[in-house]
């Protein structure tokens, strides 16, 4: 039997790049090219199923994300979907709702049917994934990364997109300009508002950070109750930043019921807005890749299913900002 290491060597690359190939990832043109060629010459065909049976595992892939009524969330898991089924694997999607227990649940019932490997969306920066990796089961950190565990990492430039999304205001002629982040346990919350904070500074904001943020639950209810309190403050706030879609909608009630709205009060959100009654209009969206990082996050474990044992990597999308 053909083995990527022959079909490597044939073509000059590294095994891991055949990989990469045969499971749809991106390498050059003419990598791809080459290890076509090799594996045509040598009719070279992936034998994923002998490789589960060896091993023991079956032919699911995990995806744990925190909240499915998301829609963010929803086209992530439709990106690593359309990853997996073009490798011949299914994928059963399990709900945390942010709760670290239930996805220890997960966790575990991932490791008692043998499933080839899982793709996580941590509930928090204490999820433990140390089971899965002593079990020598591929697992990869999506939308937010875990730093202590050595495991693959798709995410996006948070630090970057916060700042750009507080710049994009003060440069429309907002001057106290809040934030409205997740929960302080989550990377994600603390990278945006870290953006927030760099681009407040540059502009006179020292004295006003702490009293201008919020930190909330990623929910609908969370981003209304902090709006609320924001806009109660003595001297509130003419602009805001919020670091999810959910809790923009919340943000945008809160205003509603003071007899506020965009234009006139900025707002900069992270990913679309979950519902259609609320348009963009006046709205500064910083576009997330959700589906992008669903599919980026499941070629890389489909490459650790494949045998890739090399260094850890982290994989960084960039975000960009819509009006």
């Amino acid at each position: 039997m053909v083995t990527i290491y022959e079909v490597a060597a044939r073509a000059g690359v590294s095994p891991a790049t055949v990989s990469r190939v045969m499971n749809g990832a991106k390498v050059s043109p003419e990598s791809e090219r080459l290890v076509r060629a090799a594996a045509a010459e040598l009719a070279f065909t992936p034998n994923r199923t002998a490789r589960r049976l060896r091993g023991q595992r079956s032919a699911v892939i995990g995806l744990i994300i925190p909240d499915i009524e998301n829609p963010f969330f929803t086209a992530l898991a439709r990106g690593v979907e359309n990853r997996a089924r073009a490798a011949g694997f299914s994928v059963v999607l399990c709900n945390t709702d942010e709760d670290p227990d239930r996805e220890a649940t997960y966790i575990d019932i991932a490791l008692a049917e043998h499933m080839a490997g899982v793709i996580l969306a941590p509930a928090d920066d204490a999820s433990d994934v140390s089971r899965l990796v002593a079990h020598r089961r591929p697992v990869v950190a999506v939308d937010r990364s875990l730093a202590r565990a050595d495991i693959d990492a798709v995410t996006v430039d948070n630090r970057a997109g916060g700042r750009s999304a507080a710049e994009s205001l003060f440069a429309a002629g907002f001057t106290r300009v809040a934030c409205i982040t997740g929960p302080s346990s989550v990377e994600t919350a603390q990278l945006r508002m870290a953006g927030w904070r760099q681009a407040a500074a540059r502009h006179g904001g020292d004295a006003y950070l702490e009293e201008l943020l919020r930190y909330a639950d990623y929910r609908v209810d969370g981003g209304r109750q902090a709006m609320a309190e924001l806009l109660a403050l003595p001297v509130p706030p003419d602009a805001a930043v919020v670091a999810n879609n959910l809790m923009a909608a919340g943000a945008l009630d809160a205003l509603h019921d003071a007899g506020l709205a965009p234009p006139g009060f900025g707002l900069a959100v992270f990913g679309d807005l979950p519902f259609a009654s609320f348009g963009r209009r006046g709205i500064r969206v910083v576009d997330v890749p959700a589906r992008e990082l669903g599919e980026a996050a499941a070629a890389l474990l489909l490459e650790r299913i494949d045998g890739d044992a090399g260094p850890a990597k982290t994989v960084v999308l960039r975000t960009r900002e819509q009006q």
